[in-house]
């Protein structure tokens, strides 16, 4: 944008010269250039225009919040282990990992089925004094329907922190780390540790098998048209992810694929939104989709909304979509009602014809009921399937501010 807006000055500049010509630039020289700039004026008046625009809306995004936390800033060039670490100076952050594991061989084979997420939240007090440390860890059994989940909240110390200089963000027992402190992108090998209560517990290696994704425009993620309304929104897409599993007394080996979100912001939404509705679909032809739906108090969903698919070689493409309810389930413990089935349409960027797909959770009660955190939110495991019917890829989906209002 300086750039730009340096070129344009100098653009501006050299008219100037030319409508004054100094002493010693003759007439014809001079008459020639004032009928150049005269000729070129509506192409220089829209040029100036545009670039007044785009300054005006770069200026309008501030360095911080009123409560003096980071803005997520358009530009922003990452660096690897360093920006998989914390970022204390923003409000709020997160390390989001879910997946789809298969116990004796891939599903197709016979393989037992499970589902899990593990989440790292670090958010700053009001104050700024301290950091807080919310974690959650849930495993669905597809086989049995049974879903466990566990809380864990606790102020930065001894029993929660998050690194600055590389990712490791631990809760007690649980963990996630890279396993070499300095690996660059590209390089990463993550371990994750946890597990819920005494009943059930893992123990996972991810590799990513496809580059990271940087979602949005210029490295900004919009969450609505507030300027603070934005993150700094990095994934891993495609993690396979090996390691052991325990349930009660029974521990056994699993593989799978995962996928890993890490997202940086101040401030999630909007002041008109009340939550959001996010997919994240792992194809079975290598290829990926995110998207996230930002719900207004009057159901609508926000311009912000958006969805990306990711090509088989890590390129984002974003393609517009519509969001259909075809069922709902009613939650015994919070009276929350949340879609349980979805369509999903939109267009395929490597063919360009139109999509519909269904997901469809794998169980149908897999909410958290937010009893340490105060946000009840619902994120399940799903199968998802095309318009024939045929069961195309894996997904988990996010279901929040249907319980309360979000306020992030």
């Amino acid at each position: 944008m300086m750039k730009m807006m340096k070129m344009f000055l100098k653009v501006v500049g050299v008219g100037r010269v030319i409508l004054n010509p100094p002493v010693g630039i003759s007439s014809r020289v001079g008459r020639w250039s004032l009928r150049r700039v005269r000729d070129n004026a509506p192409y220089l008046r829209s040029v100036g225009l545009a670039l007044g625009l785009a300054a005006s809306a770069w200026a309008q995004a501030p360095l911080t919040t009123a409560e003096g936390f980071a803005v997520p800033q358009a530009g922003k060039v990452f660096s690897f282990p360093r920006d998989h670490g914390s970022h204390p100076e923003f409000k709020l952050e997160w390390w989001y990992v879910t997946g789809h594991l298969f116990k004796d061989g891939p599903e197709g084979a016979g393989g037992r089925r499970l589902g899990f997420q593990a989440t790292f939240f670090r958010q700053a007090a009001p104050d700024k004094s301290t950091q807080l440390h919310l974690a959650h860890m849930a495993i669905i059994d597809v086989a049995t329907g049974k879903f466990l989940y566990q809380e864990r909240l606790n102020r930065a110390g001894w029993d929660a922190a998050s690194a600055a200089e590389t990712l490791h963000v631990r809760q007690g027992n649980w963990s996630l780390r890279l396993s070499e402190p300095a690996a660059g992108a590209g390089a990463e090998r993550i371990e994750l540790r946890g597990g819920v209560q005494a009943e059930a517990a893992l123990a996972l290696t991810l590799i990513p098998v496809k580059p990271l994704v940087i979602f949005g425009e210029n490295s900004v993620s919009r969450k609505g048209a507030a300027p603070t309304a934005a993150s700094y929104y990095l994934t891993f897409s495609r993690l396979r992810a090996e390691g052991e599993v325990t349930l009660g007394a029974e521990k056994f080996a699993v593989r799978g694929e995962a996928w890993m979100d890490h997202e940086i912001s101040s401030s999630q939404l909007d002041t008109n939104q009340v939550g959001w509705d996010w997919v994240s679909v792992q194809f079975k032809d290598g290829r990926e989709l995110m998207l996230y739906r930002l719900r207004k108090r009057d159901g609508g969903a926000d311009a912000a909304s958006s969805l990306t698919w990711v090509d088989a070689a890590g390129k984002p493409v974003k393609q517009k979509f519509s969001w259909e309810v075809l069922d709902t389930w009613k939650s015994p413990t919070t009276g929350a009602v949340y879609p349980a089935r979805v369509a999903l349409a939109t267009t395929d960027p490597a063919t360009g014809a139109a999509v519909r797909y269904t997901v469809e959770p794998l169980a149908r009660d897999q909410e958290l009921a937010g009893r340490l955190g105060g946000i009840a939110y619902w994120e399940g495991a799903c199968r998802v399937r095309d318009s024939a019917g045929k069961e195309v890829g894996s997904a988990y989906m996010e279901l929040t501010g249907y319980a309360a209002e979000l306020k992030l």
